[in-house]
């Protein structure tokens, strides 16, 4: 049963914010003659309704606790930032939207998710039971006990009734969705078709390549005319376009060499070190948390086997030495049942442990008392492990027990009564203490390379062109980025979070402050700021060129392959036959052609045989083909095709519906100004 303790625990943070947000609001409201400002700042707008830095932060913190998700990295960090948004938009957009057309959810409905009885995610992911994974409806009623005595606990509850809402209301979308997906006779009857049939022929390729493209004029004209008629397919997100320089800080061959003594000094003061989980810590090492066997060593590390010290030696960038901090005889694999308590059931605890090692059954003891359901059922059995697999905690009293002894372990306030049923050979195990010294640039290196970079800070200032100069002098090569709204970092910039922030306060030609990025500095200029709607034609120019210069090229081939028959367009345009085999509906190439979809389906598409067909304009080529043969198959029927065409429909329908739903309204992502 999840414990309120454990409750209490996992919403701390939310706790920690609502109080704080309170405080917030109680300054704010102090105004401007106390020296505060009125505006919560925006951060962003969803379907009309602004989105306050307090109400993200607040969602942040929030979405952060009820999935237990974590910041160490800055991939995480964008996961959590993501989710974040995703329920904002889902508050602000998704419900009421679903709620204007009429859907909802009832308090009975609620209810009944809240009971069980129709079980929902957002009420499972806290009160399941982390022992059985089973949804635990008294730890809701003791959860809704400390709410109504500490009235802070409301926005958790009121979080999750949100999510759970939100929940149900999607659920009842998809279930339309998914009732107005259907696949009619005529569909089915094309795809059995398709799926039965194919066809054998030959045909005439032309490639586009072989026009020459001095042959073929495309004015700006006929971009633009063509940009104007497909805009729709040129939209953007707004976005900030930035220059940056990166100055690497490496160590240099005086750094090397003083950490490759400090490594060897290191490494005699390791070896003589009598205490060495002391020493081990004091210097900020490793111990392995489990034991390992000769076979689980490097040949160069089985020394530490025979008590002696493995290093200090460099691998990669790290100086390394290890010692066996300990070292155990004990079995290879272990054959264990266990049975699973609270440390603090010490009566049964220790009746139970008295009665096994007199000889009671303990299968029908496990069954009876383990709390962890999965082992419980077969009796306690795990199955044999790897003494190397066990923690120094149960590895300490496995050591030297024997088939059949019971043993007790207690962990992290869990007693663990486990009993042997094998125990193989003994082998030798040590259990590894390590220490590494990382290869990195000194204080003065830094230094040194800081210098440089605030003298190009300096020098680059005022416009592009001394950035760029100032680059040479340095000798870096400037690197460009476009950051779109939403983004929160710079791909190819490691931990960029900050360099983004900035680039949404600055100016035009402004330059930014020296970035600490790792073991890097990072200086940027913001170079432009672009906030339309749609792509600039200039950017697109050359595809559009591409896409006009291929149907003109296929109108100079087209007129190469008119004939009466295939071998005449063959001669005519001094080119082989090219036969091709079973080619299906859904094919996306033909022969030697990987990539020519129309081709595929104009062939597949052909009724009647011994006829040459119109020239085709394919991605590449320029074809004309004659089908010679049609095959046909019941590889598929009808009621096949029909499962096989519904599966698909509604798995299509569930991803474009959601999309559609974001697209109903207005979003603007203002985050990356703030977060």
């Amino acid at each position: 049963m999840a414990s309120l303790n454990t409750l209490r625990t996992k919403y701390g943070i939310i706790v920690s914010v609502v109080i704080i947000l309170a405080l917030l609001a109680f300054i704010i409201s102090l105004g401007p003659e106390m020296g505060f400002g009125s505006n919560d700042p925006k951060v962003g707008e969803i379907n009309g309704d602004k989105i306050s830095y307090s109400e993200y932060l607040n969602e942040y913190e929030t979405v952060k606790s009820f999935t237990g998700a974590s910041e160490s990295t800055e991939a995480e960090s964008d996961a959590l930032a993501t989710a974040t948004w995703r329920s904002l938009i889902t508050k602000h957009l998704f419900t009421p939207s679903l709620q204007q057309v009429g859907l909802d959810v009832t308090e009975q409905e609620r209810m009944a998710m809240i009971s069980g009885e129709h079980l929902s995610q957002a009420y499972y992911t806290a009160f399941a039971d982390p022992t059985t994974g089973a949804y635990d409806v008294q730890a809701v009623t003791s959860f809704l006990a400390q709410v109504s005595t500490m009235p802070e606990y409301q926005s958790m509850w009121s979080f999750m009734n949100e999510q759970a809402v939100a929940e149900r209301l999607m659920s009842k979308y998809m279930g339309l969705v998914k009732a107005g997906t259907y696949a009619n006779k005529l569909e089915v009857a094309q795809g059995v078709t398709a799926a039965n049939e194919s066809r054998n022929g030959r045909m005439v390729v032309l490639p586009y390549t072989n026009v020459d493209n001095s042959s073929v004029e495309i004015t700006d004209a006929e971009i633009n005319n063509y940009f104007n008629a497909h805009k729709h397919l040129y939209t953007k997100a707004p976005y900030r376009a930035i220059s940056y320089v990166v100055f690497d800080v490496e160590p240099t061959s005086d750094d090397m060499l003083e950490i490759e003594n400090k490594a060897k000094t290191m490494g005699e003061e390791f070896a003589a070190a009598e205490d060495i989980r002391a020493f081990i810590r004091k210097n900020m090492g490793n111990i392995s948390t489990a034991y390992a066997t000769a076979d689980q060593l490097a040949e160069d590390e089985k020394v530490l086997l025979n008590g002696e010290q493995y290093g200090p030696v460099l691998k990669g960038n790290e100086w390394v030495m290890s010692r066996a901090v300990d070292t155990k005889m004990a079995p290879d694999s272990l054959g264990l049942s266990h049975i699973v308590l609270d440390a603090t059931q010490t009566e049964l605890i220790d009746s139970l442990y008295t009665a096994l090692q007199g000889g009671a059954d303990f299968a029908e003891a496990a069954r009876a008392h383990s709390s962890y359901a999965a082992s419980a059922e077969l009796g306690g059995e795990i199955g044999v492990v790897p003494f190397s697999a066990l923690t120094p905690e149960l590895a300490e009293p496995l050591a030297t027990a024997k088939k059949g002894d019971v043993v007790k372990v207690t962990v992290s306030g869990v007693t663990q009564l486990i009993k042997v049923t094998r125990a193989d050979a003994a082998k030798k195990h040590v259990l590894v203490g390590s220490i590494a010294i990382p290869v990195e640039a000194s204080s003065a290196t830094r230094r040194d390379v800081h210098n440089i970079a605030s003298i190009f800070s300096v020098d680059g200032k005022g416009s592009l062109d001394n950035f760029n100069a100032a680059a040479s002098a340095a000798a870096v090569t400037p690197r460009v980025a476009r950051v779109s709204q939403g983004e929160r970092s710079i791909v190819g910039l490691d931990n960029s979070h900050e360099v983004v922030r900035w680039a949404y306060g600055a100016d035009v030609q402004e330059i930014s402050e020296i970035f600490t990025l790792g073991n890097s500095y990072v200086v940027a200029m913001l170079t432009g700021i672009d906030d339309t709607e749609y792509m600039a034609v200039s950017d697109v120019s050359e595809v559009i060129r591409e896409t006009l210069m291929r149907d003109k090229k296929f109108e100079v081939l087209k007129a190469k392959l008119a004939g009466s028959n295939i071998d005449e367009v063959a001669k005519t345009a001094g080119v082989e036959i090219t036969p091709f085999t079973n080619v299906k509906m859904n094919d996306y190439g033909v022969a030697m052609l990987p990539l020519e979809p129309h081709l595929a389906g104009s062939i597949a598409n052909t009724t009647a045989t011994g006829q040459l067909s119109a020239p085709v304009k394919g991605y590449s080529n320029a074809v004309v083909f004659v089908v010679d043969e049609i095959t046909k198959s019941e590889t598929q029927t009808a009621d096949a095709e029909k499962v096989r065409q519904m599966a698909t429909l509604e798995n299509n329908a569930y991803q474009l519906a959601s999309i559609a739903l974001q697209n109903m309204g207005e979003i603007e992502d203002l985050r990356g100004q703030y977060f």
